[in-house]
């Protein structure tokens, strides 16, 4: 080996080493500030918001009535639902239109086009058997597939029902297919990796504004049905719908809502809420209802409504949907038909496999459909070859993005959202919006004030060049700890902040040095769901939650959100540092995503007399009224709350109190160059004549230069 080589082998060595080195002692520096994570009794801690919110749910469902009259339940859930989807739009012209035509052996496939909503287009294929007259028809609704219908699994159904004598509409979920909302030209594929994805970004947005994904996922299926009543081929008195895994929610849903529907058979998805929190948890954003559980609502009510038209639960005993919850809802749904006097009309099958379709399900399918939908004949199951992607392609392009150029989810929202800003908007002009207002956040937020008794736990201590750091940590609202720093400096001047930052203390801990010199005792904790309490899914310096979207849908479901309970808590650590700590002066500071948290908490609790928010998202409204936005900014939203409040008005509401807004980003994390948000804050300010209290900054670095001089 020359010597170059050696010398350039030892140097490799020695960086490595080094990395290692540096790596290791960052590890220690972590471990050295945990303060639970050597408990037994809290090795579950990473889990804490989940399983508060997941405890939550299972309270509230457990308040669902046992007994009821059939008849007046039936009611009740109607219009429940309803009240949790929302209103559906006016009908309005279809449009229809035949693309494209094949003929098969035995078949033929019609490719259409229809508006669900004006310029909104829903693409679908239509398979009709060859004999004439006037046939039973079949909605099929797809799963979570890229292609949509198109997937050999779904096609498999779709062809031996066509070949029974069935005419079958297939159409495309909204962000599958043809239908993908975030289509890239360059690579023609989706922007997200899963459809599941195309989903719950746009679902969150529409849920902020008190929409749902599920009020346009059954409008497209009920307009489904519309256009199945305008061809000759199909008898109107005998419309049937199945779909499996996501094609089972839509199944179960649209057939919830449109009593034309005779015969329904959900697959693969029916189980109960209960069950669901307690395994998988919530899912994608059609899933789940604005506030359902918080009314009442379980999975079974969208069966039982229907009762006592014919109903087949398709299940497996290793879904990811736990066979468990399926067999208690089956229970509760067939008390509802006896009830009604035709127990027969509803069933169950079970086949032992995992999240899949199989043989003895299909065919149960088949003998349900064709009894139900008054269709006799061969119901075997057959090997029938799918048709390929470019035969089921309906628009040119095969997307509907580049081919028809229509409305998109986000762009219909958005002109929901638009008028709803507009009233907030107005509601801004007088100054005695706020109170209005700040009771509107509570409710929505689902806040709740902590209560008094606090007893802390020590868990250590640690000296430091010139402070001291005491580790301990105390129970939040529900059944989790708060593991908190309290860092107390040599030179302490009376004054506490409390340092909120979304990768939790640690991370505060080190930003806190400069407050420390100051005099400053920083109250570092790590809030429910960051820290020692999170997954501990970091990407740069911000969280993200693999499941973030789920978790949040939970909150959703039960009428909270992760902001208002962990504002909650920042409350009460500021009755800790008053009570336990003795301070009479308590300030808050909260770098981006924990921005809104101690927002609520300082609008709700007056003795957090000063706040510093530093590179916050300067509001909601940026990421509702922005297509692309970054994901992680939804965990701390809190939805229907478009046009009823935003972050700029709770910090409008802290005037005349010192607040320092540095270095706000828009919904991409890029500098807010609008200032209409921050007139909202200055026109408060303004009107209390302090305005030498506000000091609104691109700059984050003038935190201590201003914001800590009485």
């Amino acid at each position: 080996m020359n010597k170059p080589q050696s010398y350039a082998r030892a140097k490799g060595i020695f960086i490595t080493g080094l990395l290692l080195l540096l790596a290791s002692s960052a590890v220690n520096a972590q471990q050295e500030l945990d303060v639970i994570r050597t408990w037994q009794a809290y090795s579950d801690a990473p889990n804490s918001l989940y399983r508060h919110l997941a405890t939550a749910a299972i309270q509230q469902l457990s308040r669902r009535p046992q007994q009821y009259n059939p008849q007046q339940r039936q009611q009740w859930i109607r219009q429940t639902l309803q009240d949790a989807v929302g209103a559906f739009p006016a009908k309005t012209p279809l449009h229809a239109k035949v693309t494209g035509t094949i003929r098969k052996d035995g078949y033929t496939v019609e490719h259409i086009v229809y508006e669900s909503q004006p310029g909104f287009y829903v693409t679908g294929s239509l398979f009709l058997p060859a004999q004439s007259g006037k046939a039973p028809a079949v909605i099929y609704c797809s799963g979570h597939s890229a292609n949509g219908y198109r997937s050999p699994a779904y096609q498999r159904v779709m062809l031996n029902l066509v070949k029974k004598g069935f005419v079958v509409f297939a159409f495309d979920p909204v962000g599958q297919g043809e239908r993908l909302e975030y289509y890239d030209t360059a690579t023609r594929q989706s922007r997200h990796k899963w459809p599941s994805n195309e989903h719950s970004y746009p679902g969150a947005q529409l849920f902020m504004a008190g929409g749902t994904l599920a009020r346009q996922m059954i409008w497209d299926g009920i307009r489904a049905v519309d256009y199945l009543l305008t061809r000759k081929e199909v008898d109107p008195q005998r419309i049937g719908i199945t779909g499996r895994s996501g094609g089972g929610t839509q199944c179960a849903y649209i057939a919830a809502f449109d009593e034309r529907i005779k015969a329904a058979a959900p697959e693969n998805y029916i189980t109960s809420f209960r069950r669901l929190f307690e395994s998988i948890g919530p899912q994608d954003a059609e899933q789940n209802f604005l506030g359902g559980i918080a009314r009442g609502l379980d999975m079974g009510d969208l069966l039982t409504v229907r009762a006592p038209k014919p109903c087949l639960m398709i299940t497996t005993t290793r879904d990811m949907f736990s066979i468990q919850g399926a067999t208690e809802t089956a229970k509760e749904v067939t008390a509802m038909y006896a009830a009604l006097g035709k127990k027969d009309n509803f069933g169950m099958v079970t086949d032992d496999a995992p999240h899949a379709s199989t043989k003895k399900n299909r065919e149960a399918l088949y003998a349900f459909l064709q009894k139900h939908l008054a269709h006799p004949g061969n119901g075997a199951d057959e090997e029938i070859p799918p048709l390929s992607a470019e035969e089921l392609k309906v628009t040119p392009t095969g997307q509907v993005s580049t081919s028809l150029k229509g409305e998109t989810i986000f762009s219909l929202h958005l002109q929901t959202a638009q008028k709803q800003q507009t009233a907030l908007q107005a509601a801004r002009q007088s100054p005695a919006y706020i109170n209005a207002m700040l009771d509107s956040a509570k409710k929505l937020s689902g806040y709740r004030a902590p209560a008094t008794a606090i007893q802390p736990v020590q868990a250590g201590r640690l000296q430091k060049n010139g402070y001291i750091i005491e580790k301990a940590f105390v129970k939040g609202e529900g059944d989790y700890v708060i593991p908190y720093l309290l860092m107390k400096p040599e030179l302490a001047n009376r004054k506490a902040v409390i340092y909120l930052h979304p990768l939790g203390k640690a991370k505060a801990a080190a930003q806190a040095e400069a407050l420390l010199k100051a005099g400053f005792t920083v109250l570092a904790p790590d809030m429910v769901g960051t820290g020692e309490t999170g997954p501990g899914a970091f990407k740069g310096d911000s969280f993200i939650d693999s499941i973030s979207y789920n978790l949040w849908f939970a909150t959703v479901q039960t009428g909270r959100s992760i902001t208002g309970i962990r504002a909650g808590d920042v409350s009460l650590l500021t009755t800790l540092l008053m009570k336990n700590e003795g301070f009479k002066t308590i300030y808050g500071v909260a770098e981006k995503e924990m921005a809104p948290v101690l927002l609520h908490a300082a609008a709700f609790n007056a003795h957090i007399s000063r706040i510093a928010l530093i590179a916050p998202c300067s509001s909601w409204w940026s990421v509702v009224s922005s297509r692309i936005y970054q994901p992680a900014l939804i965990q701390s939203a809190v939805a229907g709350s478009v046009g009823i409040y935003d972050l700029p008005d709770l910090a409008a509401s802290l005037s005349p109190r010192k607040l320092l807004v540095a270095g706000a980003t828009d919904a991409n994390g890029n500098n807010a160059k609008d200032t209409e948000n921050h007139t909202v804050i200055q026109a408060m300010y303004r009107h209390h004549k302090a305005d030498n209290q506000l000091k609104i900054t691109g700059n984050t670095g003038e935190l201590l230069s201003w914001w800590l001089k009485d």
